[in-house]
């Protein structure tokens, strides 16, 4: 991701880049997620992110990752991994522990291009990952049930292109899209598992609070 790329390179390349994407069926267990979050600093020319490493088997923190760089490319709906994936995965390279998956609070699939920040950050690392967005950028959908679990699908122009989750009773669902290497029904239930009873999930919940501390330490 070049630092003088324009947004009509950046579309080319995020439709160039959205051919990589590859959807498949996994059969392994995926024990260790890492969640993935950004901020800005207040004048809006940094950068930050978090990465917390989440070991869904035991429910704890493996490992914590920040990065901070110099935002390089404007906001643009729909371009946003080109402003955030650089710090974002700065971040993530830092860990030492190993990682089967990524969950970032983004959308992968669910994208006016199918090429999300969580299909963006997948193809960068080659790894399966997940995207779990707090609203919608673009597609139908029905309400899901109220009760944990319940699901409804999100399609845009004639295709599935994510779920709409509740993942705790009585609170509003969450966005769940393919971003690389992972099945649908896979990353709807990684989210279910790692939610613990909180609307969010833990990796990305995690993640999100550890970027606003991180924001104060900076004082920025």
């Amino acid at each position: 991701m070049l630092a003088t790329i324009t947004a009509k390179q950046a579309i080319a390349l995020q439709r160039e880049l959205a051919e990589k994407v590859r959807i498949e069926n996994l059969t392994k267990s995926l024990r260790y997620i890492a969640g993935l979050d950004c901020a800005f600093s207040r004048d809006k020319t940094t950068c930050l992110a978090a990465c917390v490493l989440w070991d869904k088997q035991e429910k704890q923190i493996v490992e914590i990752t920040t990065a901070a760089m110099p935002l390089e490319f404007p906001y643009i709906p729909g371009l946003l991994s080109f402003r955030e994936a650089p710090t974002m995965l700065t971040a993530f390279k830092k860990l030492n522990h190993k990682v089967d998956a990524i969950l970032v609070d983004g959308h992968g699939l669910a994208h006016p291009r199918q090429f999300g920040i969580a299909c963006h950050i997948g193809v960068e690392t080659n790894l399966p990952t997940i995207g779990c967005a707090k609203s919608r950028l673009v597609g139908d959908h029905i309400a899901p049930k109220t009760t944990r679990g319940s699901t409804a699908h999100l399609t845009y122009k004639n295709n599935i292109i994510g779920q709409v989750v509740t993942t705790r009773n009585k609170v509003k669902p969450v966005y769940i899209s393919i971003g690389h290497l992972i099945d649908l029904n896979t990353a709807v239930t990684t989210i279910l598992e790692c939610s613990a009873g909180l609307r969010l999930p833990e990796p990305t919940r995690l993640a999100d609070r550890k970027v606003a501390e991180f924001k104060r330490q900076l004082e920025i």
